[in-house]
């Protein structure tokens, strides 16, 4: 389990590097985005995965890995736009941006961690494929919830999903890259 922390830790801090750096080259224009937009944006990344895991031939040029650590970085943006008071302003400051992104990183490192212990690590026996699949079933579930106005009944909400999504992608960073 130690070395699952360490490896999670290294991939959220390449995850947050990204996130700081399009922040500066951005600003946070992401907040103008309702969450189903963010839901949306999850989905094509996760489809072109899987496109190119069935296809193996990319004609974009963007990674697999890339497009795992953009599914972490929208589903802590998500995160954050579900939370966020309804007068707090479209653009935060670095400081702000970032501390909310450590918050959702840190509650998604304490669930891995939890999960982990009860789950067994069975993760490392899965495919990237299979993770991949989990993640497309994640994000169908997420949108029937918000086509339901986010009403469940006896389903987890979608901010739970979005912290599957979250772990689950760094966990095939984690087969993919270390």
């Amino acid at each position: 389990m130690i070395q699952t922390s360490e490896q999670y830790q290294h991939i959220v801090q390449g995850c947050r590097e990204i996130f700081l750096k399009k922040t500066k080259d951005y600003g946070t224009s992401w907040r103008i985005a309702r969450a189903s937009s963010l839901t949306d944006q999850i989905f094509i990344k996760a489809n072109r995965i899987r496109t190119l895991q069935e296809t193996t031939e990319n004609k974009v040029g963007e990674s697999i890995e890339g497009e795992f650590g953009a599914m972490v970085n929208y589903c802590i943006m998500a995160i954050i736009q579900s939370r966020a008071p309804q007068d707090l302003g479209l653009e935060l400051n670095e400081e702000q941006a970032l501390a909310f992104y450590n918050q959702v990183a840190q509650e998604a490192f304490e669930l891995m961690e939890k999960k982990n212990h009860d789950y067994g690590e069975a993760w490392r026996d899965m495919r990237v494929s299979s993770l991949t699949d989990m993640i497309l079933m994640k994000l169908l579930r997420i949108k029937q919830i918000e086509d339901n106005g986010g009403q469940t009944i006896a389903s987890e909400g979608i901010e739970s999903n979005y912290f599957d999504i979250l772990n689950y992608s760094i966990f095939a960073l984690i087969h993919l890259t270390l």
